[in-house]
């Protein structure tokens, strides 16, 4: 289980994250959901230590996160896929791919079959430069870099950010599929309230900077949690 505890984190004078708590189940799929600035990329940055937090704790199982560097939470089995996706626009799609394995002690001669069954649309294309690809082939690329450091916990910020509807229905079968047949653990910040419900196990809702809301997938409909983000 992740189980993050009275999180505090500060730019300049501003309090973006306040006293947050929050735990994600091992082997389900969590969504953190809210409006734009209420600090959901803030705290999956401090999630992988991109940026230092003021105070609280970050725990992955019986490891203490906190104070660990960002490759050192990778080797605990963590992976990042963030906003905006942040592909090598110039490198190949295998290569890209292949750059997601360089925190494993030994690296792959190849990219697993495990990664382009998930994506078939990279393997059609991986000789092509991942500039070259649409916003939605990218975030498969990208989604599947994560995949390549074979972690245990992933972490997406806002992956249907401008994909078109029929790559948003694909992401989230996959991300279903990983979670059901592999057991990965899934933590996703998102704002489109369909995608999120369709494929939730549980739910949180951050308003300015603090944890409001929680509970089963099931129940964000009779919780009011469309509400709780619209605009």
């Amino acid at each position: 289980m992740l189980t993050i505890e009275s999180l505090n984190q500060y730019y300049g004078g501003s309090h973006i994250l306040r006293d947050v708590s929050m735990t994600v189940p091992e082997s389900r799929l969590t969504v953190l959901l809210g409006r734009n600035g209420v600090g959901k990329t803030t705290l999956l940055r401090c999630l992988m230590g991109v940026v230092p937090t003021k105070s609280g704790t970050i725990a992955w199982r019986d490891t203490a996160l906190t104070k660990l560097p960002t490759h050192a939470r990778v080797a605990h089995g963590l992976a990042y896929v963030p906003q905006g996706r942040d592909i090598f626009p110039r490198l190949t799609v295998e290569e890209n791919l292949l750059v997601g394995a360089a925190s494993k002690k030994r690296m792959p001669s190849g990219v697993p079959e495990h990664i382009y069954a998930l994506f078939p649309v990279l393997k059609d294309m991986k000789a092509r430069r991942g500039g070259d690809l649409s916003g939605g082939q990218q975030q498969q690329l990208a989604i599947g870099r994560a995949l390549m450091s074979d972690p245990q916990l992933l972490i997406l910020d806002e992956p249907t950010e401008g994909i078109q509807p029929s790559i948003i229905q694909d992401i989230g079968r996959t991300l279903r599929q990983l979670v059901e047949e592999m057991s990965l653990t899934v933590l996703l910040v998102e704002q489109y309230y369909d995608f999120a419900k369709a494929i939730a196990d549980g739910y949180w809702v951050m308003r300015r900077g603090e944890i409001v809301a929680g509970g089963p997938g099931a129940d964000m409909d009779a919780d009011g949690v469309r509400e709780m983000i619209a605009v």
